[in-house]
């Protein structure tokens, strides 16, 4: 992938004033730093071998100047740091917001394939390294060229040659980066691959903590942590015996430099082409221009993550949401509730059969329509279909005479309900979570709701009520009780088209007695689809619709499909047996 270059700098853009301050301070910082050997060198070259009786007094002097010299330097290393880092972290936030909007869009068939715990990785970690590149690197980079070029300089002036002959071993350093750079990009984007297979790997165990008790199976899971967590213990071996080979090199190079610089050195002081001065400020300055090279190359590796962290954002930023507003899609007014299938076929991406064929059916405005059949005959997925959680793979799914997908998604959505099986609560209060049916509801709306769901009188046996903390995925209530909530949710929403999935299947008898009133209650006037796996819950449905691999094979009433003796027949009788 093409490195994005004009996008990874855009980023600078809304903090550029205070970016340019910081590169600033960094520019003096580093040139204050050249100044401290050259008045070294005038120390011990012309003030300690001039008039002695001035030399004391010049002596103060100038460590006076390199007092005011520090003062100024720490200032601006204070400033660097603290508002550099400043830069990086708002910038790592906007990204991270960006991001989080972005997954947001994704369809759900991106989710279908990726884990949870990997996507937590590219917005925590691999951000958190990208913000230190957005701060440390420019300013490590301009600093550091700063010193160099002016070491270099310094050092040219006093000796030609002598530079010279330091020169020719910075193309070795840089050869020896390129290629290691390379082989530390691949490694590191390896461990990052294995880091976010950890994090899905603790997500997926935690969040099934009351299983993985339930089944006794903890030596289980901590097997399968210990199996990624060697693997990502593996990578990082590898990362580190690469950067050790880097650095060592590096080192040996460097220690070359300074045996040449000091054995050269001698030579011309022996030759009086230098003086002792001369010698001890070329090595000062030999570390000035060694100490950027020695840190450019340590800061390659938080170079490599950076870019790595970054195109893995990139990764996601470049993906395009499977399911989009059409440019002239239309904003849905009060609707009648009509829906018809036209023709659908559809397959999930990674499917080459079709889980639905050339299906068509029409559900009248109002009607209570059941859909019942085996598991995998498709029920969930062809309601899945009407909000657009998915697209059809051929024909037509329509309200009221209009194609979905030409339908704002937003409109489309906030005109249906849906009930689930699995019911998910977010960590909060009672209140939060019916309030997501509906952010504009006043706080007496979502009471009533809750009433119509039959679920006031045990919020309010709560200890705090309605601000009561129910905890992650609601774990402090029963299942009814989190069933409740959540058709309080659809209460409050208030939509004229109503998906019931399988919503009381996993309930006792007294909490499905409960919920099936509130159902009814909340499908009166509405078009209403409910997926049954308990047949004698959807007796009273105006129509039952039954599904197969085959496509629709009945419909009718109750009554009706039980005359017949066909599919819902066997279906029914043996559940009846069970």
């Amino acid at each position: 992938m093409r490195f994005p270059v004009r996008k990874f700098f855009s980023y600078y853009k809304p903090y550029l004033r205070l970016f340019l301050a910081v590169l600033a301070c960094s520019i003096m910082t580093s040139a204050v730093t050249l100044v401290f050997p050259l008045l070294v060198r005038y120390i011990t070259k012309d003030v300690l071998e001039g008039d002695l009786s001035t030399a004391l007094q010049e002596v103060f002097a100038i460590g006076g100047l390199m007092l005011v010299l520090v003062a100024i330097q720490n200032i601006g290393n204070y400033f660097v740091d603290y508002k550099g880092h400043e830069v990086g972290a708002r910038m790592e936030s906007d990204m991270r917001s960006e991001l989080f909007a972005h997954m947001q869009k994704l369809s759900l068939s991106f989710y279908d394939k990726e884990k949870a715990g990997r996507l937590m990785s590219r917005l925590t970690n691999d951000l958190l390294l990208l913000s230190e590149l957005y701060h440390h690197g420019p300013e490590d980079y301009t600093k550091y060229f700063v010193r160099f070029i002016g070491a270099f300089c310094i050092l040219f002036f006093i000796n030609a040659p002598l530079t010279l002959a330091v020169f020719c071993f910075l193309p070795v350093l840089g050869l020896l980066t390129v290629y290691f750079n390379k082989m530390l990009n691949k490694a590191l984007r390896r461990n990052k691959e294995r880091i976010g297979d950890v994090n899905a790997q603790i997500e997926d165990s935690l969040a099934g903590i009351r299983t993985v008790k339930s089944f006794a199976n903890e030596s289980v899971e901590i097997e399968k942590f210990n199996r990624e967590n060697i693997r990502f213990l593996e990578s990082r071996k590898n990362t580190y015996k690469a950067e050790a080979l880097f650095y060592n090199s590096f080192e040996s190079i460097i220690q070359l430099i300074t045996i040449t610089v000091i054995i050269f050195g001698s030579v011309n002081i022996v030759n009086t082409d230098l003086d002792l001065a001369d010698l001890i400020t070329f090595l000062l300055y030999i570390n000035f221009m060694i100490e950027p090279i020695q840190r450019l190359n340590h800061m390659s590796t938080q170079l490599q993550e950076g870019i790595t962290g970054f195109q893995r954002f990139m990764e996601i930023m470049n993906m395009k949401p499977a399911i989009e507003n059409k440019p002239d899609a239309v904003i849905l007014p009060e609707i009648r509730g009509g829906i018809e299938f036209r023709q659908v076929s559809f397959r999930y991406e990674d499917h080459l059969d079709k889980v639905i064929q050339n299906l068509s059916l029409r559900i009248e405005p109002g009607e209570y329509v059941a859909l019942v059949g085996p598991s995998g005959a498709g029920k969930t997925t062809l309601c899945s279909l009407i909000p657009r959680l998915y697209d059809v793979t051929d024909g037509e799914v329509l309200i009221d005479g209009i194609d979905v997908r030409n339908i704002d998604l937003q409109s489309l959505r906030q005109k249906i309900g849906i009930v689930l099986q699995d019911v998910y609560l977010f960590a909060g209060t009672v209140m939060e979570n019916i309030h997501y049916g509906n952010q504009a509801a006043s706080d007496e709306e979502v009471i009533a709701a809750a009433k119509h769901a039959n679920a006031h009188d045990f919020i309010m046996s709560l200890p705090n009520g309605y601000h009561s903390e129910i905890g992650q995925r609601g774990v402090k209530l029963s299942g009814g009780q989190k069933q409740r909530l959540s058709i309080a949710r659809v209460f409050l929403k208030n939509p004229p088209v109503l998906i019931f999935d399988e919503a009381t299947s996993a309930l006792d008898n007294e909490s499905e007695s409960v919920i099936k009133a509130s159902l009814e209650l909340l499908a009166k006037e509405r078009t209403t689809i409910v997926i049954a796996h308990r047949l004698s819950t959807i007796r009273n449905a105006g129509r039952i619709i039954v599904l197969t691999e085959e496509g629709i094979v009945e419909q009718g009433t109750h009554d009706d499909l039980l005359a017949r003796n066909g599919v819902y027949a066997k279906l029914y009788s043996k559940q009846f047996e069970l």
